[in-house]
């Protein structure tokens, strides 16, 4: 609105984030409040972008995968990206195909098995069986067991000292990486070949967030216990009317769950912290902590906070985050 004397760049180039003139060809990119260099790349599940002339050109991957997280007391990330938490002393189902009406046979079934881990009645996922025709892994007490066979299924099982990895290939249909921490984290990648539904807790991985609370019934539940009570596995077990808030339970242990989980918000995670939101995975900690009140309550703190270092390293930040005294690798 009014002029005012200083530096201006020559025509033809542009002041760049550290204050010098450069020519368009070598303005830098901006992503989650960083800046990257022309011909930098960054990469999601989906596309692999390229700053070029300060603006990001992306080129959508031949194979699109995407992850649904299941950790903590209940806590799921769906394909799409939803959000929610759920208390429930049952079998669930996580995730099928077959779910049209038209295409009723399932090539795969993943079931969470849940049980009471706290006073407060807060569960943790512990046993996960995955069904894939006639053969069967279940996961359960840090180990797994494989039994029957189906040819038509190729699989692989890696082992680290944090987690088991299972790696499945349903020819001309899925590629799926089934990663758990042989605890409460659990995490569902899936690369599809075919446009089948998939349906679950979960969610029904569209691309469409809004309408994740997709019930058995194929109608969009009103809130998220409709939608968790139509996908229990066994009919028999008791619907779930309300979620526990752990800390208004165990009030004296709201202090001890702030501060442990404050790690996330520290300068430790600060390298992550323009990438990927922290207070979803900051509110879960403390709701965790919290809520294991009967022993094991270090083990899910530090479940929680893996998971948050494990949304940074999918966006290429790696953060050496345990210690010898604090969650340490076993």
């Amino acid at each position: 609105t009014k002029c005012e004397s200083g530096c201006v760049c020559a025509e033809g180039l542009y002041e760049n984030l550290d204050g010098r003139c450069v020519p368009a060809e070598e303005c830098p990119c901006e992503y989650g409040g960083l800046s990257y260099r022309r011909g930098e790349q960054i990469q999601t599940e989906c596309e692999i972008c390229t700053c070029t002339k300060g603006k990001w050109k992306c080129v959508q991957k031949t194979r699109c995968s995407s992850t649904c997280n299941l950790y903590g007391e209940g806590h799921i990330t769906t394909f799409d990206g939803q959000r929610f938490v759920f208390d429930g002393n049952c079998e669930y189902i996580l995730a099928m195909d077959g779910c049209s009406v038209n295409r009723p046979a399932s090539s795969f079934k993943i079931v969470t098995e849940n049980v009471i881990c706290g006073k407060s009645g807060v569960t943790c996922s512990r046993s996960i069986s995955i069904s894939l025709g006639n053969l069967t892994i279940i996961l359960r007490d840090e180990t797994f067991v494989i039994s029957g066979e189906n040819p038509g299924v190729q699989y692989k099982v890696k082992k680290n000292a944090l987690h088991l990895m299972f790696d499945i290939i349903i020819p001309g249909k899925y590629n799926m990486t089934l990663i758990w921490n042989k605890h409460m984290n659990f995490f569902i990648k899936i690369s599809r070949e075919t446009q089948e539904t998939i349906c679950g807790l979960c969610g029904n991985y569209n691309g469409n967030m809004k309408d994740d609370f997709e019930t058995r019934s194929k109608y969009v539940a009103s809130n998220e216990l409709e939608f968790v009570n139509s996908w229990k596995e066994n009919p028999l077990c008791g619907d779930v009317y309300f979620v526990v808030d752990p800390c208004s339970k165990n009030p004296y242990r709201k202090a001890w769950a702030e501060k442990t989980c404050s790690i996330i918000n520290s300068q430790v995670f600060s390298a992550c912290h323009n990438k990927v939101n922290r207070m979803p995975y900051y509110e879960a900690c403390v709701r965790d902590s919290c809520g294991c009140d009967i022993g094991g309550d270090c083990q899910c703190m530090c479940d929680a906070i893996a998971v948050y270092a494990m949304a940074c390293l999918e966006k290429g930040i790696c953060i050496d985050w345990r210690t010898p005294e604090f969650c340490r690798e076993f």
